[in-house]
């Protein structure tokens, strides 16, 4: 059954992309920038997604881990100086 983790895959990358997108909506009437952060880490996630689609279903015998690995350090590289910096208001 390859149908299933497919799905499941596909549903992750839609919740990451609908996270990111509400936060940018909220940065947008907010200017809060911890929001615009978090919207680009939510961005990356889903960017995670499909390489993992592309490691465990449509690439099966080749082993795309370390750009997976690579995608969610990027993202967290993103968000933790956010984090750090960002005043309380």
């Amino acid at each position: 059954m390859i149908i299933a983790p497919i799905v499941i895959y596909s549903l992750c990358m839609l919740t990451a992309l609908t996270c990111a997108w509400l936060l940018l909506q909220a940065y947008i009437k907010t200017r809060y920038r911890l929001l615009f952060w978090c919207s680009v880490f939510f961005c990356i996630a889903a960017m995670n997604n499909v390489f993992l689609v592309l490691d465990k279903v449509v690439f099966p015998d080749v082993d795309l881990m370390v750009y997976r690995y690579a995608v969610a350090l990027t993202g967290l590289m993103i968000l933790l100086p956010a984090l750090i910096l960002e005043k309380e208001v």
